[in-house]
């Protein structure tokens, strides 16, 4: 799951890389970078860690876990300022309209991560719910990378479809391997599209409601 998540976040990637991030016609901020490169060492470091327990290599798993921590910690702090400085910069330099309204997905995607990230350093001691819960979490950052597919293979409104599968390969695995979905599953991915209606449907109508709240944040 972890390789198929890295395929996907660098095919995702590819179609904007260059013009966004690498060659972009107006200098993007400087968080840009570093959020792109702190949440790409949490993929490659959630690759380590998946080598280390396929491997057997337990004890080091737990101590290089505490690097994760500290990594995830940061995560929801540097992404919601990113979310809202690109908002600005969408808004401001590059003249897009609806930048206010989808601020709301950013920070859904955080929450997704934060939620998940947190339970499972609460229960980094069960390995059944540790393992499920940072697979979602993981799973939580790629909305952007599906947002990017290009719409013959995915439409862009439909890229949180893209995570649910990613998850939803988690719950084939336990019904193949357990005969039974965990309750982790249970719980976390009905929230999980429950909140991405939610958030789609406010966006695409552009809740007004939300719109004062998004504006106060941006202006």
């Amino acid at each position: 799951m972890s390789l198929l998540i890295a395929v996907v976040v660098v095919y995702g990637f590819s179609h904007t890389i260059n013009e966004n991030l690498i060659h972009p016609a107006i200098a993007r901020p400087f968080i840009l970078y570093i959020h792109a490169a702190v949440f790409s060492t949490w993929l490659v470091f959630y690759i380590f860690q998946s080598v280390l327990i396929r491997t057997h290599h337990v004890a080091l798993h737990r101590l290089t876990g505490w690097f994760g921590a500290a990594l995830g910690a940061t995560m929801p702090v540097l992404g919601i300022s990113t979310a809202i400085v690109m908002a600005r910069f969408d808004t401001f330099r590059l003249h897009y309209t609806d930048a206010a309204a989808f601020l709301i997905i950013p920070f859904l995607d955080i929450v997704c991560f934060t939620i998940p990230f947190a339970l499972a350093i609460y229960w980094r001691k069960r390995p059944e719910f540790h393992r499920r819960l940072i697979l979602i979490a993981t799973c939580a950052l790629t909305s952007a990378a599906f947002g990017r597919f290009p719409p013959q293979i995915m439409p862009y409104v439909w890229f949180y479809a893209g995570v649910d599968i990613l998850i939803l390969l988690g719950v084939a695995r336990d019904l193949i391997v357990n005969r039974r979905v965990h309750q982790v599953y249970l719980y976390a991915l009905p929230a999980f599209i429950v909140a991405q209606i939610a958030v789609m449907h406010t966006y695409l109508h552009a809740s007004p409601y939300w719109l004062k709240i998004a504006h106060s944040i941006l202006f």
